[in-house]
């Protein structure tokens, strides 16, 4: 397995950049990504496919909340949704490959590729693939992950010199509503660490208190954990993760 260089625990990790949308800074932009680079953090970023697949730097699987613009990523290609504006500035939908070349080695990126199967099955692949190839000759120090462990397991075949993680959670039937009750109780149990070759989890910050993830820690793996929204969530959070991913207020620096 390939750890996380200690690049990813120097430094909390802006969650989808340092955004901040009544500044002109909206999520996954190009801004929010200067603007934590500037200020010294890691970059937090989420992958979603085009109608041509291409990986674009985008979270929700529809377009909606972040643009206005109806219908889901996959409805439009590469082109066209790097025509859209993202509510809150004057950032369109980047590609990854736009945001490596912006970035290019200055901070770590702690990249997941958002679920393309949508009950965190199978049907993967395609997204998996165009990230291989947007990072293909990347130098800088990048992370992969996924909710989904078909496609941490897809990137360990395509990317095997990154470090690779899963993203994890509680998987309660409040937040996860359209997944199946045996997949939630599956996931949360976070089965598919060992055989995937894993060597970090970004969990849910909330249930960092979890016996899985206590195991994890004490036989090695690095944890980091989401979305910590303030000094006292950071401060309680670090009682177990090694690193926090975080928005809404400045995060200290160093970790």
């Amino acid at each position: 397995m390939i750890q996380l260089s200690e690049a990813f625990l120097k430094a909390p990790i802006a969650h989808r950049g340092l955004h901040d949308v009544s500044a002109g800074l909206p999520e996954n932009s190009r801004v929010a990504f200067e603007a934590a680079i500037a200020a010294g953090y890691g970059i937090e970023l989420d992958l979603q496919l085009s109608k041509d697949g291409v990986a674009m730097v985008f979270h929700d699987y529809d377009m909606g909340r972040l643009t206005g613009q109806q219908g889901a990523v996959q409805t439009r290609t590469a082109a066209e949704l790097q025509e859209i504006t993202l509510l809150g500035g004057e950032e369109t939908i980047p590609t990854l490959t736009e945001i490596l070349a912006l970035v290019a080695g200055r901070v770590p990126l702690l990249i997941e590729l958002k679920d393309q199967d949508g009950l965190m099955g199978a049907n993967i692949g395609r997204l998996e693939k165009a990230t291989a190839e947007a990072l293909a000759g990347y130098e800088g120090e990048v992370a992969l992950m996924s909710f989904n462990p078909h496609s941490v397991r897809v990137m360990s075949g395509l990317c095997p010199d990154r470090a690779r993680g899963l993203t994890t959670a509680a998987f309660g039937a409040d937040k996860w509503p359209l997944l199946p009750k045996g997949t939630r109780d599956r996931l949360a149990r976070i089965p598919d660490y060992e055989a995937n070759k894993c060597s970090f989890i970004s969990h849910e910050a909330d249930d960092l208190d979890a016996d899985r993830v206590q195991d994890l820690k004490r036989r090695g793996a690095q944890i980091l954990c989401w979305t910590i929204k303030s000094q006292a969530e950071e401060t309680a959070a670090r009682q177990v993760a090694h690193n926090v991913t975080f928005e809404s207020y400045p995060a200290q620096i160093p970790a």
